[in-house]
């Protein structure tokens, strides 16, 4: 199978590498408006190949996505250049949304000549209502965001270190969109089957500053990865080839994965059954009141903006 990525940026290089360390995709094509960059991207991983999985690895023109499965668009403004690197901003990555959007309409409607029948994954910020953007200039419904994956990632990361368990052992996941606005369902979050809020009130710990400092580090956790190395990226990369991967393989998982929501009226994120048309099935997990009030707000939130860059 093959699979194309648009941009290669920071993102879309860990997004290559992510693919070819996984070994999901026979063919790997990267395309970029600065051919020499994606030359150069290209000849560096293919040097490392014959240690992975097998694979080809090319630059290409837009053409070159023939074929694919799947395409990852990963082009656009990033949050350090965009200026979305303030914790005290209530846009976040929405900032980047505008400029983003136009990139969007320039290149998805090439993607789509050159491969019809591929689903498109949207990794570039914020994905969720570049999603909704796509899905207009493709006209099809085989269009995900990475939406909430990462983030429910870092959710049960944060909570296996604080327990000092395995992150397999964590039940936990983030909804709704990829910003924040995003809602973490602390009703279902569980360790080896126990409440996490009983796990912290037995040890004597209080939930509610548990519970505020831990979505402080889960919702701004590209911020701080930003301060440190300039982009987030390798985190990313390795969800958007896991993404890849499942749709390639048509495995039928569930993951938290960003989609259009009719219900809502907009791409968010809830748990999904994806195969190799992308999302077949949206599930929605139990919610408490307040998590359910904390999900429409985060629908409001996504439709405000896609209707901004309409």
């Amino acid at each position: 199978m093959k699979v194309g990525i648009v941009g290669v940026g920071s993102v879309g290089r860990a997004c290559a590498l992510a693919l070819a360390g996984r070994g999901c995709a026979r063919e790997i094509v990267l395309v970029d408006r600065t051919r020499v960059r994606a030359e150069a991207v290209a000849t560096d991983i293919r040097y490392g190949l014959p240690l992975l999985p097998r694979a080809e690895i090319s630059a290409s023109d837009y053409d070159g996505l023939t074929g694919s499965a799947l395409v990852m668009i990963t082009a656009g403004i990033n949050e350090k250049t965009g200026g979305a690197t303030d914790r005290s901003d209530p846009q976040g990555r929405l900032r980047l949304l505008d400029k983003n959007a136009d990139i969007y309409r320039d290149l998805v409607p090439r993607v789509v000549r050159a491969a019809p029948g591929a689903v498109i994954l949207v990794v570039t910020d914020p994905p969720d209502p570049l999603a909704d953007i796509a899905r207009a200039c493709a006209k099809h419904d085989r269009v995900l965001s990475s939406g909430t994956f990462l983030d429910t990632l870092r959710f049960r990361v944060h909570l296996a270190h604080h327990f000092k368990v395995d992150p397999a052992e964590v039940e936990a996941q983030v909804i709704g969109d990829h910003g924040t606005a995003q809602v973490f369902l602390w009703s279902g979050a569980r360790v080896g089957g126990v409440p996490v809020k009983k796990l912290v009130e037995t040890r004597g710990e209080d939930f509610v500053d548990f519970r505020a400092s831990l979505e402080q580090r889960v919702r701004y956790a590209n911020i701080t990865i930003i301060e440190g190395n300039d982009a987030s990226q390798y985190g990313i990369g390795i969800v958007s080839a896991r993404i890849a991967e499942i749709v390639v393989r048509d495995e039928r998982t569930v993951i938290p994965i960003g989609s259009f929501n009719r219900r809502f009226g907009v791409t968010l994120s809830l748990p999904s059954v994806v195969g190799r048309h992308g999302v077949i099935e949206t599930l929605e997990p139990d919610m408490s009141n307040e998590e359910g009030l904390a999900l429409e707000r985060s629908a409001a939130s996504l439709k405000q903006a896609v209707a901004r860059a309409a």
